[in-house]
């Protein structure tokens, strides 16, 4: 059998004076999405730790969906769907589900194994729990979670005392974090109320959204609760305007004090990872993973 052309490129290594700078594979949106393109991304860019969107290991595993594209923030902008638009995505989500239910995790293993082989470690996978999938959809999301080595699921913060209760307890069940994603709720709301509901509930603080909707460093936040943080998502923002969140920048153009974190996680030898996650608009002449190579080096030169 042919060597992969990835394989040759070397193992990545963005692991720089012990902080894990990784990135979210939602960064790549924009291009190609199955398993082994995104994997080539991340060597491409040098990333050897990344928060797995669900569409690529999904796909390889031959879920009925294909690659799933994932939507910007708040979801993205459409018109109303028609009912027989509604009505097919009803019967699309069924046959994932039930795809779901009875998929075997030998494919979930060759997909780590292939990662892990080229030098990326999956730490965290989002596939967020809802209040109207089964138990046994949960049981797959944790069983997906642990198959690809992840340490934590990550979802939004949830606004909804069920799903809180719920993603809680089966959490605690299953011994493997749910990670909160805190996006424009602003502040610290929230945060000691879904950490109050197990000990196996945590932080996937996004530090760019903290700064933008709220002008505050995150650095009290992350000291604060630095034993119930996951991960971080790594981006600059600037502050707010008008009472709405300001726009994200390419690193180092905005007002989030992206330095003055990574040097609190090299100096506290915090042990959760920073993933990156670009979200600015890619400037003209520019692409993607010339970006996120920029993003990556902004980082080792902050922690050096």
């Amino acid at each position: 059998m042919a060597v992969p052309a990835m394989t040759l490129m070397g193992k990545p290594d963005s692991r720089f004076h012990g902080v894990l700078i990784g990135a979210i594979t939602y960064s790549f949106r924009a291009l190609p999405g199955s398993a082994e393109e995104t994997l080539k991304y991340c060597l491409d860019c040098g990333i050897s730790g990344v928060e797995l969107m669900s569409g690529s290991a999904e796909a390889y595993a031959g879920s009925p969906a294909g690659v799933a594209r994932p939507l910007g923030p708040g979801g993205g902008q459409r018109q109303r769907p028609t009912p027989e638009q509604m009505a097919a995505r009803k019967k699309a989500a069924e046959d994932v589900s039930k795809w779901r239910l009875s998929v075997s995790m030998d494919k979930y293993k060759a997909f780590r194994k292939m990662y892990e082989d080229a030098g990326v470690k999956i730490y965290a996978f989002k596939l967020p729990p809802t209040l109207e999938m089964p138990d046994a959809e949960y049981e797959y999301i944790w069983n997906v979670a642990e198959t690809l080595g992840a340490n934590h699921i990550t979802m939004e913060l949830p606004t909804d005392d069920k799903l809180l209760d719920r993603v809680a307890a089966f959490a605690a069940k299953r011994k493997l974090n749910i990670a909160f994603h805190t996006h424009g709720q602003g502040g610290e709301s929230g945060f000691a109320k879904v950490l109050a509901a197990s000990k196996y509930t945590s932080l996937n603080l996004d530090v760019g959204h903290y700064y933008g909707v709220t002008g505050q460093s995150p650095v009290p936040v992350i000291e604060k609760y630095h034993d119930r943080i996951s991960s971080l998502h790594l981006k600059d923002r600037k502050g707010p305007v008008d009472g709405k969140g300001g726009p994200n920048m390419p690193f180092g153009q905005g007002e989030t004090p992206l330095k003055e974190i990574l040097k609190l996680m090299k100096q506290k030898k915090y042990k959760f990872p920073a993933s990156i996650e670009y979200e600015y608009e890619t400037p003209q002449g520019s692409d993607v993973l010339a970006e996120m190579k920029k993003c990556v080096q902004y980082a080792k030169d902050a922690l050096g």
